[in-house]
């Protein structure tokens, strides 16, 4: 899997976490925009038919985005100079918090949005409880989500300088990771470049 998206193309990463989900919304609004014409005065609950389709598109982006964090953080890590210590136990356990939250937010609007398609007010009174804890739980994932840009940045830089770096020498691909629409287009043949010299690396390590 690590070596599938350290091989993958800028323009298929950029279909999986972008332009699919874009043409489905679009589709989506199109559809919507088609009943209402078609019915001037609709039941507004007849929109929750359409919602099914956002759990699905934010776990498909939650898939690659992680998985490609994962594959170029850890599948890299072999190209690291020996000299320079990378803290990975620590980019693993800021990695899966906000993995598994994201998770349990998609499960939880999936839930909320069954419970009203019910037409049962006095279930979702609880469900809607859990947006207390949702709050703290959405800062520290960010925080988390911010130091795992950070982690996989300076690993792609220390990999391509073959030396220690300071924030400042790896901050442009830190920010092409945040705007990742745009840095995929420029990260990606980088990375694909690293891959193939492991992939060297490995055959000549077999002769």
């Amino acid at each position: 899997m690590i070596n599938l998206f350290l091989k993958a193309k800028h323009w298929q990463l950029f279909t999986l976490v972008f332009a699919l989900p874009i043409a489905v919304q679009v589709i989506m609004m199109i559809s919507i925009f088609s009943d209402v014409i078609d019915n001037p005065n609709p039941d507004p609950a007849f929109m929750l038919n359409y919602m099914w389709a956002f759990p699905i598109i934010m776990l498909l982006v939650i898939s690659v985005n992680f998985g490609w964090l994962w594959s170029v953080a850890i599948g890299l890590q072999k190209k690291v100079p020996q000299n320079v210590t990378m803290k990975v136990k620590k980019f693993k356990i800021f990695f899966f918090v906000p993995l598994i939250y994201l998770i349990l937010v998609a499960l939880f609007f999936i839930t909320t949005l069954n419970e009203v398609s019910s037409s049962n007010p006095e279930s979702v009174a609880p469900i809607l409880g859990g947006f207390v804890f949702i709050i703290p739980l959405h800062l520290f994932s960010m925080f988390c989500i911010f130091y795992s840009l950070y982690f996989v940045a300076k690993t792609i830089k220390t990999v391509e300088l073959q030396r220690e770096v300071a924030f400042g020498e790896f901050i442009g691909e830190f920010l092409m990771m945040w705007f990742y629409f745009i840095g995929i287009w420029f990260l990606q043949p980088k990375i694909n470049r690293m891959a193939e010299e492991l992939v060297q690396d490995n055959n000549q390590s077999t002769f």
